[in-house]
């Protein structure tokens, strides 16, 4: 091996540092101290990498911790930033800031995907792969830089650059129309059950929803209002859906069994093949008796034909009352006496 190539060898792994570092500083506008914890920031847990001690070597960790680093620091803005806005609005605030589909933005805008080591990395990565990537991101400051390091991140490279604070804040965004839209594409039933009211130390009401999708129980939210709270339920809900595949095969397994419930027949479907009762068959007319009126074979009859009424002559009188007239009644002994009685009365009166 000649002198040049052992010397291009040895200079790799520095060149490769020093692009890290440049390209850390562009992202966060400081040299990182310890470039170990933002190597590991950067490195996804699919490519199996263990340190010393056999121990996974992943960002996981450090995606806990920035994480809950995120929510502080970003709650401690929006309070100094909205003096006197309401508990609601500032954690509605903070979510939307915080939110994975807003980390995952800004870990593409600001490159933080090219860095990521991944089993994959030769494709692109998906939001929420560099959202976890960003959280592992503000881990590793902290433990490099401290908390107010953290603080001044975000302020000066994310909300000066990157985010509008403002529009984040005050853009509504209608969670409950996306799920609704969701479940009317895959006809699947939806419904927000509401769990509980109560009022808070001051007296406003708060009420809880969860989300029911095919009987499936979804997630829960609260809030000062009905509308509040079902916004947080279809938000959580939306979440659950992308992170969790077998939430979204125990949806379609229900739906699977109502849809087969419902289209099973209640009945059986009735015979379209009706018996011809109108027909008279010529021997039912010989002996006047009507076809319909034939009883079915039974043994307990033993051949022996029920008795059956005449048929109707159509040259008959359509209404003959011969049958209904009253017969005169005769005349018992008693009635003779009274009749002969009353006559004698009559007579002497007369």
């Amino acid at each position: 091996m000649r002198l040049n190539e052992i010397i291009d060898r040895i200079k790799l792994p520095f060149r490769k540092e020093k692009e890290l570092f440049s390209s850390l500083h562009a992202i966060l506008g400081f040299y990182p101290h310890n470039i170990e914890y933002y190597k590991q920031a950067l490195m996804h847990k699919s490519i199996r990498k263990r340190n010393d001690k056999g121990k996974p070597l992943n960002n996981e960790r450090l995606e806990f911790l920035g994480d809950a680093i995120l929510d502080a620091a970003v709650g401690y803005i929006v309070y100094r930033y909205y003096e006197g806005k309401r508990e609601g609005f500032l954690t509605n605030t903070r979510s939307k800031l915080v939110s994975r589909e807003t980390l995952g933005k800004l870990a593409s805008e600001m490159g933080l995907g090219s860095l990521l080591l991944s089993a994959s990395h030769s494709t692109s990565h998906n939001s929420y792969v560099e959202g976890n990537a960003f959280e592992a991101l503000v881990g590793a400051i902290y433990l490099d830089r401290g908390y107010e390091a953290c603080l001044e991140f975000f302020e000066k490279q994310i909300l000066g650059k990157y985010i509008d604070i403002d529009k984040v804040a005050f853009k509504e965004v209608n969670f409950k129309s996306k799920l609704l839209e969701w479940s009317q594409k895959n006809r699947v039933r939806l419904e927000y059950r509401m769990l509980k009211q109560k009022t808070d130390d001051n007296g406003s009401p708060v009420f809880s929803f969860m989300v029911l999708l095919e009987g499936q129980e979804g997630e829960k939210g609260s809030g000062y209002s009905k509308k509040e709270a079902q916004q947080q339920a279809s938000k959580e809900t939306l979440q659950r859906l992308k992170r969790e595949p077998q939430f979204i095969d125990a949806i379609f397994a229900a739906k699977t069994e109502r849809t087969k419930m419902e289209e099973e027949p209640a009945m059986a479907v009735p015979d379209t093949e009706q018996e011809e009762e109108f027909i008279v068959s010529p021997r039912s007319e010989e002996s006047g008796v009507r076809s319909e009126d034939t009883p079915a074979a039974d043994s307990s009859l033993q051949g022996n034909p029920a008795p059956r009424s005449p048929l109707p002559n159509p040259q008959d009188d359509e209404f003959d009352l011969s049958d209904l007239s009253v017969k005169p009644k005769e005349k018992t002994r008693e009635d003779i006496i009274a009749e002969a009685e009353a006559a004698a009365f009559a007579e002497a009166e007369g």
